[in-house]
Order: structure tokens, then C-alpha cells, then sequence
């Protein structure tokens, strides 16, 4: 190699290592654009549909915006911290019911069938478990300083964006060659309306199951519905892993009162999961977003373990965003246009061909 390539290699390298020295305030970045790309498909709409300015529709985006945080606020949050201060108070009383629930069930059990794990062996196998669970949410809790400086550089990274988005993404543009300039801007095309429509599929989809979810447990009359309602909605982001954790602390409720309604709220869980999975998903997401589920748990997988819980929330997105990249850039201007000499063997293959046609005609 000369000394050009070995010089272009080495500040690769180094291009390299920054990035990934740089990987957390990169995923700030992407939630800001996220945001700014949600809030500026609901600013087109009032631009399309009502014919206004940019300015006005942006103006009254964000004024819808606040509005309802405002309200979840002032509606929501009190009752969920009064009902999740509950449930932490109700969780000893839990771990005794199950006890008690454990040991009638190894009594009723034949002898020749397999005792269950006693509670503490359970408590013993789930601790690793449950103290790395634990130890995520603290270090991502533990710093309200810090995790306010993280949501105020996002939210006016957001406005940023939202204000002018043409510029940023010229700035972004120039980082490729001149000749394909007009292709990166296609490509994001593709990434915002990627991005548009998985928020608007998820949104659907968190909407349904909280409310599925809500209706159920108040059926059953279960406690604190709100609370379990909202989480179910919330974990939905979080595909695969969320839908079985939605389910933990309702069980653990239902089981204070008796085993038969934790095993009604068990089967209806399971029943909202068959219906998201096999009617919902398919109808809404599969139709906005379409990612095959092993790529998404391979993903949620890599993404946890290189940004941490920020990054498993935002795997999708980052998913869908790197597959668009990946098909636009790669498959399609890459692969898709490899042009090669072919062999004397296909010529003469070709030539066979032509013979038998011919021949046959």
C-alpha cells in the first residue's frame, strides 16, 4: 500500500474509534431526530390539509404537544405514582401468597411426579437475573441531573431540527460524493417516511393493548389498573421483552386476592399477545414497517448491549433506519448493479441455448 492509502486507512481508523467514543450523545442525536421527524409529519398535515404556512402549522404542533403532556401530567401521573407506591407496599404481601400458593400445590402433587422449586430456589434463580434488571434501571434512574440535561439537550436539539430541517440534512448530504448527493437525499426520504410510519404503527399498537390490557384487569377486578394498563402500553415499544414484563406485576397482584384470577389475567394476557401478534402486528405494522422478527431480536440484542437500555427502547427505530440504509445503499446501487464479464462456460452455455431455440423454431 502507499503511504496515501496507509494515511486514509489510519484516520478510518481513528473516524472509528471517535464514533464509538461519542456512541451515547450519537443516540441523543438520533431520539432528537426521531422527535423532530414525528412532530414534523404532524406539522405537514396542517400544511397540506388546512393550507397554512410553515411557521403556523409548526407553532401549532407544538402547542398540541405540550397540551398533551400537559394533561398526562396533570391526569395521569398522580394516580400512577399513588398506584405504583401501592404496589411497591403490596409486593411482600405477594411473595407470601406465592409461598403459601407454592406449598398447597407440592402437597397436592403425586408422589411420583417432580416437586416444584421450593420459593427460595426460585429466589435463588432469578436473582442474577432480577439484581442486573434492577442495576440497568438505577444507572439509567440514578442521575436525575444528568438525565435532565440528556432531555433538555433533546428537546432543543428537536426544535433545532424542527425549525429548519433542509439545512441540517444539506450539512448531512455533503458528507457523500458529489455524484451521490441526489441519491442520499432519496435514501432519506425513505428513512422518514420509515420512521413516520413505525411511530404511527407503534402508537396504534401501544394504544390497543393498554386498553385491551385496562378493560380485562377492570373485569377482573384487579388492583390498580391504571398502573398495569400504562405499563402494558409503554413495554409495547420494547417488542418481544416488553410484552412478558407487562405481564409480571399484574399476575403478582391477582395472586393477593386468588390463584384463579391470576391464572384469568395469565390467559388474557396470552390472548391479548395472540391477537397483537397475529391480527394487529400484521394489519398495522407489517404493513408500515416491515422487519422480519429475528432481525429485531438480533437487533434489540445488539443494540442493548452497545447503548444499553436506551438503546433496547430504541431498537426499532434504529433498526428500521439502518435497513432502509442497508437495502437503498447496499442491495439496490451495489449489488443490484455489479456488472462482471461472464465466463467462456456461460458463453458457451449461451450459445447451446441459442442453437436449441433456434433449432426448435
Amino acid at each position: 500500500m502507499k503511504f496515501g492509502q496507509w494515511l486514509g486507512f489510519v484516520a478510518i481508523l481513528i473516524s472509528l474509534y471517535i464514533l464509538w467514543e461519542i456512541r451515547q450523545l450519537l443516540l441523543l442525536l438520533f431520539v432528537a431526530v426521531v422527535f423532530a421527524t414525528a412532530l414534523n409529519s404532524i406539522a405537514k398535515q396542517f400544511q397540506t390539509r388546512l393550507r397554512l404556512n410553515r411557521t403556523v402549522a409548526i407553532f401549532i404542533t407544538l402547542c398540541l404537544t405540550v397540551l398533551f403532556y400537559v394533561l398526562f401530567i396533570w391526569l395521569v401521573v398522580p394516580r400512577f405514582i399513588e398506584q405504583s407506591q401501592r404496589m411497591i407496599e403490596l409486593l411482600p404481601q405477594v411473595f407470601v401468597a406465592l409461598r403459601l400458593w407454592l406449598r398447597s400445590v407440592e402437597t397436592q402433587l403425586p408422589i411420583w411426579l417432580p416437586q416444584p422449586p421450593s420459593l427460595a430456589e426460585l429466589i435463588v434463580q432469578l436473582q442474577p437475573f432480577v439484581l442486573r434488571s434492577v442495576t440497568n434501571f438505577v444507572d439509567f434512574f440514578s442521575n436525575s441531573f444528568r438525565i435532565a440535561l440528556q432531555l433538555l439537550f433533546v428537546i432543543v436539539l428537536t426544535l433545532m431540527l424542527l425549525a429548519n430541517p433542509l439545512e441540517y440534512r444539506q450539512a448531512f448530504v455533503r458528507l457523500f460524493p458529489s455524484f451521490y448527493r441526489r441519491r442520499a437525499h432519496e435514501i432519506l426520504d425513505e428513512c422518514e417516511i420509515g420512521l413516520g410510519n413505525w411511530f404511527a404503527g407503534i402508537a396504534i399498537n401501544c394504544i390497543f393493548i393498554g386498553s385491551l390490557s385496562g378493560a380485562g384487569l377492570w373485569i377482573l377486578q384487579v388492583d390498580l389498573v391504571l398502573v398495569h394498563a400504562l405499563m402494558a402500553g409503554l413495554f409495547n415499544f420494547i417488542p418481544n421483552i416488553g410484552p412478558t414484563m407487562s405481564a409480571v406485576f399484574p399476575l403478582m397482584i391477582a395472586l393477593l386476592d386468588a390463584p384463579w384470577k391470576a391464572l384469568a389475567v395469565l390467559i388474557w394476557y396470552i390472548l391479548i399477545q395472540q391477537i397483537e401478534s397475529y391480527w394487529l402486528t400484521p394489519t398495522v405494522m407489517a404493513k408500515q414497517v416491515s422487519l422480519l422478527p429475528a432481525v429485531t431480536l438480533v437487533a434489540q440484542i445488539f443494540f442493548a448491549s452497545v447503548f444499553g437500555v436506551l438503546g433496547l427502547l430504541l431498537a426499532l427505530p434504529l433498526t428500521v433506519v439502518a435497513q432502509i440504509w442497508i437495502q437503498e445503499l447496499y442491495f439496490k446501487d451495489i449489488m443490484d448493479k455489479w456488472k462482471n464479464k461472464p465466463s467462456k462456460y456461460e458463453l458457451e452455455a449461451g450459445d447451446r441455448q441459442g442453437e436449441t431455440v433456434t433449432e426448435s423454431i
